[in-house]
C-alpha cells in the first residue's frame, strides 16, 4: 500500500483485556480472497466478529476486477498442488455460487490449441495432467477444432468442458454482502499503515485515516501489497511481490463473432503466464490477452504509471535480476508485443488468422501480484504462511479467483486455529 510505514510506532494500540478487542479476526484486503475468507469465517463459526479493511472505495478494484473472468478448470496445475486441488473444487463451487446468487456466468468449455508441431508433446502432457487432476479432457484434430471454433487455426487441441466465465467483481460484492449479513463489517477507504502485534495478546492496526482496529488474529489478503503488510507485522516473508501488467485488447464488435468461447495456446511450462488467449465474456465481448510485462508500480496499469518506491524495491532485490537473467528471452517477446501492435496482432493470428490490427481495440489492463523467491524462482503455487496471531496469503494469482471459495475456507480454518490458540 502506498505510504506504508514499515516500523510500528504505536505500542499502546494492542489491548490488554478481551473487552478492548474490536473483533476476533481482522482481514486486510477486500479482494475476492479476503472477502471469501470473511464469508467462510461467518459460516464456519457463526458469531465470530470479523472486520475487513480495504483501502479502495469498493471491493475487487485490482486483481479480482481486472482479469478476464475465466473460471479455470485446473488442467494446468501440478497434481496434488494447492492450485490443482483448489481450482478443480473451486470451479464447480463457483458455478454453483453464481447460479444460486444470480451472478452472470456461463460454462463454455475451452480449447487449448497447438499451432506448431513442437507444441504437440506439451499438449499431450496437458492431457495426462488434466486426467490426473480428475478433469474430463478430449483430444481433437483440425476438423473437430473447426466444429467448436470455425475461425481458429490448429494442428491439434484438447477440449476442457468444465471451463467457464463469470463476473468475479459481482462475486466479490456478493461475498461482501453475505459476510455483512452474517455480522461482519467491511470498511472501505481504510488503508493499513501500521501493524502492532503482541505475542499472546493480539494485533492492532492503524489506518491512514487514524482509526485503530484491535483483533485477536489478523489475516493478510492484501494482494499486490501482501509482502509489505507481512513486514509491517514484523515478519520476514520468504518471497517478494513483483508486479506484472497484463495488457488486453478487445475484438471490435463487428468481429466478435470470430470467437465462440475460450481459446488458449499451449502454455510454456517454464513460465506461469498462459499466453495470449481469446475469451468471450459473459457480456458477449471478446477479450484478447494478456500480454505480460513488468509493471513500473504495484498498481501500474499503464507504462506511464511509475512509482519510484515500488520500482526501487523491485530493482533492489537479487531475485529480480536472477529472474531477468533466467527469462530474458521470454520477457523480450512480451515487451515487443507490448510496444508493437503489429507484433501483438501477429501473436493473435497464430490462433485466429483472420484478425487484423484494425480489429483490435485496447482494453483495460490488470496487474498480477507474482511472488518471487530470492533466487528468482517464480512461485508456482498458492502460498499461505502463518505467524503468531497472523495468517499471510503471499501468493494468490490466477486461478485464485476461480479457487476463492476453497481458499477462503483454508485461510479461515487457519485463522480460527490461531484464534483458539489465543484463548
Amino acid at each position: 500500500m502506498e505510504g506504508v510505514s514499515t516500523v510500528s510506532t504505536a505500542p499502546s494500540m494492542v489491548p490488554a483485556r478481551r473487552a478492548a478487542y474490536d473483533c476476533d479476526v481482522l482481514v486486510v484486503g477486500g479482494g475476492i480472497v479476503g472477502l471469501s475468507t470473511a464469508y467462510a469465517l461467518t459460516r464456519a463459526r457463526p458469531g465470530t466478529r470479523v472486520v475487513v479493511l480495504e483501502k479502495e472505495p469498493g471491493p475487487a478494484r485490482h486483481q479480482t476486477g481486472r482479469n478476464s473472468g475465466v473460471i479455470h478448470s485446473g488442467v494446468y496445475y501440478r497434481p496434488g498442488s494447492l492450485k490443482a486441488r483448489f481450482a478443480v473444487r473451486g470451479a464447480a463451487e463457483m458455478v454453483k455460487f453464481c447460479a444460486e446468487h444470480d451472478i452472470p456466468h456461463r460454462v463454455t468449455g475451452k480449447l487449448i490449441v497447438a499451432t506448431e508441431r513442437g507444441e504437440l508433446p506439451r499438449l499431450h502432457a496437458l492431457v495426462q495432467r488434466g486426467r490426473e487432476n480428475g478433469i474430463p479432457v478430449r483430444e481433437l484434430g483440425p476438423a473437430q477444432i473447426a466444429e467448436h471454433e470455425p475461425h481458429v487455426n490448429g494442428l491439434a487441441a484438447i477440449h476442457v468442458a468444465t471451463t467457464g466465465v463469470c463476473d468475479f467483481g459481482a462475486v466479490a460484492a456478493e461475498l461482501a454482502r453475505l459476510a455483512c449479513d452474517a455480522g461482519s463489517e467491511v470498511r472501505y477507504g481504510a488503508e493499513v499503515t501500521v501493524v502492532d502485534r503482541r505475542p499472546g495478546v493480539g494485533v492492532a492496526v492503524r489506518t491512514a485515516t487514524g482509526s485503530v482496529v484491535r483483533a485477536r488474529v489478523m489475516v493478510n489478503c492484501a494482494g499486490l501489497h501482501c509482502d509489505r503488510v507481512a513486514r509491517l507485522a514484523g515478519d520476514a516473508p520468504p518471497v517478494r511481490i513483483v508486479p506484472f501488467r497484463g495488457e488486453y485488447h478487445e475484438l471490435s464488435p463487428a468481429r466478435a463473432g470470430l470467437v465462440r468461447g475460450l481459446v488458449y495456446p499451449v502454455p510454456d511450462p517454464a513460465f506461469p503466464f498462459l499466453g495470449v488467449h481469446l475469451t468471450r465474456g459473459v457480456d458477449g465481448s471478446v477479450h484478447i490477452g494478456p500480454n505480460a510485462v513488468p509493471a513500473l508500480a504495484r498498481e501500474g496499469y499503464r507504462w506511464a504509471t511509475v512509482r519510484p518506491r515500488d520500482l526501487a524495491e523491485v530493482l533492489g532485490r537479487p531475485g529480480t535480476w536472477h529472474l531477468a537473467r533466467r527469462h530474458w528471452r521470454y520477457g523480450a517477446g512480451e515487451l515487443r508485443r507490448s510496444l508493437s501492435k503489429a507484433a501483438f496482432t501477429e501473436a493473435v493470428r497464430r490462433l485466429l488468422p483472420e484478425v487484423s490490427a484494425e480489429d483490435l481495440v485496447p482494453a483495460p489492463a490488470g496487474v498480477r501480484a507474482q511472488a518471487v523467491g530470492p533466487d528468482g524462482t517464480l512461485v508456482d503455487d498458492f502460498l499461505i504462511t502463518e505467524a503468531p496471531h497472523t495468517v499471510h496469503v503471499l501468493n494468490a494469482p490466477s486461478p485464485a479467483a476461480t479457487a476463492s471459495l476453497p481458499i477462503g475456507r483454508e485461510v479461515a480454518d487457519r485463522a480460527l486455529a490461531a484464534l483458539d490458540a489465543t484463548r
